[in-house]
């Protein structure tokens, strides 16, 4: 008997705990505690004024009265990334991603990956490579999508000695999301390492995944012809030329192409292509966000601030 009563005990204090997480949405909004929406007007205010402790200091004081309470979450969290304090953001965020609702919890990995990625950084700027390392794999764990945190654990990996790792941690990526930024870390190693066949392989291989890619379909054309496979890359540009027409850089890879073959007039055709089609080209990345352009690929949008989101 006694076992059963603590059995029982047991089974109604989880149930407690249960039921308190499941109305945790239903307390978020503050408007049952005027005092905790007033806290947080008070913190929003000193957050816009710059005075972070005060800031810090006044969403705790109503998360005190509501622990379930995200604005306040949240803006300890914006506080701390606004001001570079990464650590002071991962204890709100793995709160946030417990309450928040299912349609919100993507978004809310997203930032602890984010914040992870930003730790890592941080280590990797004060030359700790290691320490990096822990950082970047947590931020890969929290989201397996986000490229800069690939890109950056094997960067960690080499400037700690182990280049075999950094291979293996991107060209593990590049089976599972064959991305352009992973591609350009895997192909300046096999430059390295004076292997041109794996070079193309590796663009080959990406392509068979992502046969309407035509920003792989212009990198290995561009291996083709930077390695001197002048016939190879001609077929290729010209095959990608009959079912996009209008790209520049086709255009532009075909004429230096005939140019090196010493086809003169050919080369020129090629080159007024591509200038009259360089209007439509644009730039190179667009981010899936806010859909500003930048020339290359950078983990963080210029224009709106969000990490991971530049595309070719």
């Amino acid at each position: 008997m006694p076992s059963l009563i603590r059995t029982l005990r047991a089974l109604t204090s989880l149930l407690g705990t249960v039921n308190r997480l499941l109305g945790a949405p239903r307390a978020e909004s503050g408007a049952a505690d005027p005092r905790a929406a007033a806290l947080l007007a008070m913190a929003e205010d000193a957050r816009r004024a710059g005075r972070y402790a005060d800031a810090q200091s006044l969403y705790g004081q109503a998360l005190e009265r509501n622990r379930y309470y995200l604005p306040a979450l949240r803006g300890l969290r914006d506080l701390a990334v606004e001001s570079g304090r990464w650590q002071d953001a991962i204890e709100p965020e793995h709160r946030l991603i417990a309450l928040v609702s299912p349609s919100e919890r993507l978004r809310e990995t997203e930032w602890l990956a984010v914040i992870h990625y930003e730790l890592g950084r941080a280590q990797m700027a004060a030359g700790a490579p290691r320490n990096a390392i822990a950082q970047f794999r947590d931020a890969v764990r929290t989201d397996r999508r986000f490229i800069p945190a690939t890109i950056a654990l094997g960067d960690a990996y080499e400037a700690a000695g182990d280049r075999r790792e950094a291979m293996r941690v991107w060209e593990r990526a590049a089976d599972a999301t064959p991305a352009l930024p992973i591609l350009a870390r895997l192909e300046r190693a096999y430059r390295d390492d004076g292997s041109p066949t794996r070079m193309i392989a590796l663009y080959r291989q990406a392509l068979e995944r992502a046969p309407d890619d035509r920003a792989l379909a212009i990198a290995l054309g561009r291996v083709l012809f930077e390695l001197e496979m002048l016939d190879e890359a001609a077929d290729h540009f010209e095959k990608i030329e009959a079912r996009a027409p209008d790209l520049p850089a086709v255009h532009a890879f075909l004429g230096a192409i005939f140019e090196r073959r010493g086809q003169t007039r050919e080369a020129f055709d090629e080159y007024r292509r591509g200038l009259r089609l360089a209007h439509a080209f644009g730039a190179p990345h667009r981010c899936s966000a806010c859909g500003a352009v930048a020339a290359m690929w950078q983990d963080r949008c210029a224009a709106c601030g969000r990490w991971n989101t530049l595309r070719p």
